[in-house]
């Protein structure tokens, strides 16, 4: 190859292997030790999680389904903390979960499955609906418009503008508490799911993959924020802000869906002034941030079992320094779709996360956030310790209770799921 004629390539080849006798942390990332006695752990715990499974048939043209899953899970941390998390007991483990687990299921058509009721786009506009509206006597669709009309303020504003799911011509919104209107444009009936932005990830006759998977994250998110919202609206103030609310994964939505993120960013910020703050985080297990951490981790404290935890909260600009290693960009860094800002903690010489706090508005500020700007982060901290599984690499033991709940593979394999779907 002509290439390595070059010296600059030459250069590269030869100092790709070297050995230095002093690694380092290259990203000078800035470790803060906490010490879990300064603040009151979280005595209630909610967790959840989700699961989907995309199922074909055998003939052709291959019909193609997909079942979605997601739990919620309620624990009472003083029954966690007489589990062994490295041997759990069996009955111990059956008190923690009995009447503990909440879960919502449903399936979409996703190619070749047709409906007398209509074709496979309005099948999953409607199926959406129906899921959403019927599942708990309606709490989780009660949620979506809890916070689509910020119904724990005092203001009745519409809900976000979107496109209509018949013409594409974008609808300012719906009324105050609307449940589904007319387009004004082509009279044709929308429903509030479709703010949600589904139908832009679909074709007449199929949908994408992107359609289960971003379901998923949004019932999860609407699960945890209904235990939320039943906590906020109890005469006891204090009960809000005396749980922790564990989702799996990050604090975003993307693309159109990114509708719903200004309404989170103002509850917490909403929760943050009237001194009721909301204690939630996200755990991310894979993805950049995951692997950043992975690398740098072994440099920091604790290096020892006695030692106290360290955290690092990822100011914009580390974020796309050090994580991304990319130039200024035009837009800052989650504007759009973040409504939690990352966190990296080390609880033990083995144990790492990274993890995701609301911090209420956002701020595009490049050394934001601090610790200052994350809601409850002393006693989120305070109450990590109790919550850590040996069972895999960084895990929290609710996150892996509400897996064991919501993973398909606990339940029936793709080929029952097959055989239940008929195809």
């Amino acid at each position: 190859m002509k290439v390595i004629q070059s010296d600059w390539v030459k250069s590269l080849i030869e100092d790709f292997e070297y050995n230095d006798s002093d690694p380092k942390d290259e990203s000078n990332t800035v470790w803060t030790e906490f010490d879990v006695t300064s603040a009151i752990p979280l005595p209630r715990i909610f967790a959840v999680d989700g699961s989907w499974v995309p199922v074909s048939s055998d003939n052709y043209p291959k019909k193609e389904v997909a079942f979605v899953k997601t739990a919620l899970m309620c624990i009472d941390k003083t029954k966690l903390d007489k589990i062994d998390h490295e041997n759990p007991h069996p009955l111990l483990l059956q008190d923690v979960l009995n009447g503990s687990a909440l879960f919502h299921t449903t399936v979409f058509p996703l190619k070749n499955v047709k409906t007398p009721l209509g074709n496979n786009y309005t099948a999953v506009r409607h199926i959406i609906r129906d899921s959403i509206k019927v599942d708990q006597d309606g709490a989780y669709y009660e949620t979506l418009k809890w916070l689509t009309y910020s119904k724990w303020g005092t203001g009745k504003p519409k809900s976000p503008a979107f496109e209509c799911p018949h013409c594409s011509q974008v609808i300012p919104g719906l009324p105050y508490d609307a449940d589904e209107a007319l387009c004004a444009s082509c009279k044709e009936s929308v429903f509030l799911t479709d703010m949600i932005g589904f139908h832009l990830d679909m074709e007449d006759e199929s949908a994408s993959t992107t359609v289960p998977n971003t379901y998923m994250l949004i019932m999860e998110t609407l699960m945890l924020l209904t235990a939320v919202r039943i906590f906020w609206n109890k005469q006891d103030k204090r009960l809000v802000s005396s749980c922790l609310f564990i989702k799996d994964g990050p604090l975003s939505l993307n693309s159109q869906y990114s509708k719903l993120v200004p309404a989170l960013r103002d509850f917490f910020e909403h929760a943050k002034n009237v001194g009721r703050p909301v204690h939630l985080i996200g755990q991310e297990k894979t993805g950049a941030f995951a692997d950043h951490l992975a690398s740098i981790a072994r440099f920091a404290s604790p290096q020892h079992q006695d030692d106290p935890m360290t955290y690092s909260v990822l100011s914009h600009k580390y974020v796309r320094k050090e994580v991304y290693r990319q130039p200024d960009l035009a837009n800052p860094y989650g504007s759009r779709t973040n409504w939690g800002e990352k966190l990296y903690v080390k609880l033990e010489p083995s144990w790492y996360a990274v993890l995701n706090i609301p911090p209420g508005l956002y701020n595009d500020n490049t050394n934001f956030p601090t610790s200052n700007d994350l809601i409850g982060l002393s006693r989120i901290l305070a109450t990590l310790p109790s919550l850590i599984s040996r069972k895999y690499e960084g895990a929290l033991y609710p996150i892996e209770l509400a897996n064991g709940i919501a993973s398909m593979s606990s339940y029936p394999s793709a080929k029952v799921l097959q055989l239940f779907a008929k195809l």
